[in-house]
């Protein structure tokens, strides 16, 4: 079927006015199907020819302005109309599909209760899978939605909803939005209803997670409360909306989406079993996250997905602003942003695939292209560039900025232009400049500092092209412990500089650029610093400062600069005296999932692992007076996935819980049992008994990863089959058993698997369509396979012919890091 252009989107913006929609769903027709009629006022401004989007399975009738139309006209996706200048009604009856795969109108039964819901997922394109619609960001109308439902459920929407009896549900008219903006979810939710400001707030979750959902509800509740004040704080513009619901939706593909009084997350954020406070600091970043987005993306919606970065870019730097300012609950969020997330662009933004932040609307031709900017750079670069725009800028003026732009641009849409003119008036800097220099370039700069110590200064050497302005920490060794150290000067200099800064005293032990990480570069240090950092980092008294650091040795290590197993020394050396949960989250994660996975070489693995279970088990022997539970469950967590120590596994599941804890809930049952499959101490009868224990999503989740886990010819047969020739998995249960076949112990058993994943991927995404494409390639790669032969094999893929754009940047991405494992076993 055909995606929609730009020139396409701005012919049909230049010839019509869309005034409103009136969609009616009635969700009581069957398991497959649900029927939908869509009832469409527009004017066009002068007479011409266009078309209307929408993916039915069956179109039963279509009628403009009371002329029948014939249904087989419809080609594809589109059904073209001949129209006359002047006001026109446009009116669809339509049998459409439900979704597994996360797309449009996805229909879930929860295997705990048997339970169905059903939820909207219209992000891009999506909308003509739910109704008929002129699908593009920059027609906005105002809707008017009414759903038929069965019996005791619930239907929430975009406004405040209406049960008026025999199943009909009637929303409020919502203001102008854009299609991709409508949302409905309707079933039997347990749902908790407030009031806050005047507006009612509600969060709800399926029936089966309510116990899970009533333990956080005042957390939740009080994060939201907390970031809807602050914004109110920030914003002149009121909030926009009728009111605020939050609804954790089953198997959602993002995180969340920023339905406008209707935000989705992923129920994942409904925790069942223990998580850590970084863990409840992710979910109240992505609550701020999504709330931003009802003023920059909802609010003031894009013209064209060019600009997509921006809507994403501004609600991750607000999001961790905001928890940051508003909450008084977790640490510091920028130290998790710049362990975790930070990495995510970085390496983003050094792949073939790379983009500009801001792209050029040209190389944003059509849907397809805009979906594959949904990445670290759109997310992770662009915010670390506003925070270096905050920094070089000043938040007064550029909050001064962000409301001119919102009035200016109320219930309507802008571009890139718009916003920085609408920056550029409350400033004298040049902000034009700033953004050529920032969003209209790509790469990563390199920040190397050269210190003399005859001079007593400091120069900064700058590989890229953009201005930075940073802080440059300078530590000295604490004289009362040497294993210490403590901070002389904080020196505020820009890049390039005029001159060096001037920097005197002693020869520092450690200078370390960046310090505050307000700007994005990656990072060296000097031949002195770099070896007192290997010795002293966990005496660094700045947790965001050791997280610079860490930054440094990962990119370093990652360039081929720094020795993986000297990465891993360092973890065990101070990963046990590290006191921010974040850091050693960051830290363990790309210790194992890069270096032990990919970067050592299949020999030097089993001494990578014995390493990280050490270091794991360090963490646990720390822990053990309770004071700290969150880093003893990562600990645990850790020690689970690299350990090679059956007895030990088998003892804790056996007695349901880690000696001095934690017990074993659900969450790391399925862990332990999934490392139990990986070294062959399981088999199918534990796990059908551990599903019979926890017959939940989630449980069916770890008994599909176990069952691909499995070290047996016929595990892995039944396992690919269900992937790539069923096509009946859901996209969660894709996820898990992709996430369960490739284990590096099991290289020799799936070596045949690995030429026969590129042709077998490349159907699945043409049958499936880009969610399930895009799972192919992340998670159903052989990642495993670092070889040469391997990466001949996926080139000449690459090569060979089309590929759905989703599979083929997936794929882009994946051979990339294959040369960049093969680069650093090298060096």
């Amino acid at each position: 079927m055909p995606v929609l252009t730009r020139d396409e989107a701005q012919t049909r913006a230049r010839l019509l006015d869309v005034h409103r929609y009136t969609v009616d769903l009635d969700l009581t027709t069957g398991e497959e199907t649900f029927d939908s009629t869509t009832l469409v006022h527009f004017t066009a401004r002068t007479a011409g020819t266009t078309f209307v989007e929408l993916k039915p399975v069956t179109l039963r009738s279509v009628t403009l302005d009371g002329e029948h139309l014939d249904p087989e006209a419809l080609a594809g996706n589109r059904l073209h109309l001949t129209l006359t200048e002047g006001e026109h009604t446009l009116r669809v009856d339509a049998a459409m599909r439900y979704s597994r795969t996360g797309e449009g109108m996805h229909r879930f039964t929860d295997p705990s209760d048997g339970e169905t819901y059903v939820y909207t997922q219209l992000f891009m394109d999506d909308v003509q899978r739910v109704f008929a619609a002129f699908d593009q960001p920059d027609l906005k109308a105002v809707f008017d939605v009414t759903v038929t439902a069965p019996d005791r459920w619930t239907v929430l929407a975009n406004g405040v909803t209406t049960h008026h009896g025999d199943g009909r549900w009637q929303a409020a008219t919502t203001p102008r939005i854009s299609t991709y903006l409508v949302a409905v979810a309707a079933g039997p939710w347990h749902s908790i209803r407030t009031e806050h400001a005047g507006l009612p707030f509600g969060i709800h979750c399926r029936r089966s997670l309510a116990p899970h959902l009533d333990t956080d509800a005042d957390e939740i509740l009080d994060v939201t409360r907390q970031c809807f004040d602050r914004y109110h704080e920030k914003f002149d513009e009121p909030y926009p909306f009728d009111s605020y619901d939050q609804a954790f939706v089953p198997e959602f593909n993002a995180g969340a989406m920023e339905n406008p009084g209707l935000v989705t997350f992923r129920d994942e954020f409904v925790y069942r079993s223990a998580v850590t406070l970084t863990e409840r600091q992710t979910r109240a970043m992505v609550i701020a996250h999504e709330m931003a987005h009802m003023w920059f993306g909802d609010l003031v919606t894009l013209t064209w997905w060019d600009d997509i970065w921006l809507n994403e870019s501004f609600a991750e730097y607000m999001g961790y602003q905001t928890v940051n300012e508003a909450t008084g609950r977790y640490p510091d969020t920028w130290v998790d942003f710049a362990i975790a997330r930070k990495a995510w662009g970085y390496d983003a933004d050094q792949r073939p695939s790379t983009h500009p932040v801001a792209p050029d609307p040209d190389a944003v031709p059509d849907t397809a292209a805009a979906m594959l900017n949904f990445d670290g750079i759109s997310y992770a670069k662009g915010a670390s560039a506003l925070r270096q725009l905050v920094a070089w800028l000043g938040e007064k003026d550029f909050l001064a900025g962000i409301n001119a732009h919102f009035a200016r641009h109320r219930f309507g849409n802008a571009t890139l232009a718009d916003f920085i003119d609408n920056l550029a008036s409350a400033t004298d800097r040049d902000v034009h400049a700033w953004a050529e220099a920032w969003l209209r370039t790509t790469g990563v700069d390199t920040l190397t500092p050269a210190y003399d110590p005859a001079a007593g200064t400091l120069a900064v050497t700058r590989t890229g092209s953009r201005p930075h302005r940073i802080t440059a920490g300078v530590y000295d060794p604490d004289l009362a412990d040497g294993r210490r150290l403590v901070l002389r000067d904080r020196l505020e200099i820009d890049v390039p500089q005029d001159a060096p800064a001037h920097l005197p005293g002693p020869r520092p032990a450690l200078i370390v650029l960046n310090d505050g990480d307000h700007t994005y570069a990656k990072l060296r240090l000097d031949e002195h610093s770099g070896e007192r950092a290997l010795r002293t980092l966990s005496g660094i008294p700045d947790a965001l400062t050791r997280a610079v650091v860490w930054n440094g040795l990962r990119d370093m290590v990652r360039d081929g600069e720094l020795e993986p197993v000297t990465y891993l020394e360092t973890a065990r050396a101070h990963l046990p005296e590290e006191t921010d949960l974040a850091i050693v989250q960051g830290v363990l994660g790309f210790a194992s999932t890069h270096i032990a996975d990919r970067y050592v070489t299949p020999d030097d693995r089993p001494a990578a692992l014995a390493l990280l279970t050490d270091l794991a088990r360090d963490l646990i022997r720390r822990t053990e007076d309770g004071r700290d539970p969150g880093l003893r469950l990562t600990a645990v967590r850790h020690y689970i996935d690299t350990t090679d120590r059956q007895g030990t596994l088998h003892g804790w599941l056996d007695e349901g819980g880690v000696p001095g804890g934690p017990e074993l809930d659900p969450e790391l049952r399925w862990r332990v049992l999934t490392r139990l499959a990986v070294l062959g101490g399981t088999d199918e009868s534990a796990i059908a008994a551990e599903l019979d224990r926890d017959a939940s999503a989630t449980g069916q989740e770890g008994a599909a990863r176990c069952r691909a886990a499995l070290p047996t010819a016929e595990a892995k047969a039944a396992a690919w089959e269900g992937m790539f020739t069923s096509d009946t998995l859901s996209n969660y249960l894709f996820t898990a058993t992709a996430q369960g076949f490739w284990q590096p112990e099991q290289a020799e058993l799936v070596r045949e698997y690995v030429p026969r994943f590129y042709p077998d991927a490349t159907a699945l995404a043409d049958r499936r369509g880009p969610a399930i494409a895009e799972a192919a390639g992340r998670y159903a790669f052989p990642a495993h396979a670092v070889d040469a032969a391997h990466l001949r094999l996926a080139e000449q893929h690459l090569e060979s012919g089309a590929l759905l754009p989703a599979l083929h940047r997936k794929l882009t991405d994946q051979v990339d890091d294959l040369r960049r494992a093969l680069r650093v076993r090298k060096a």
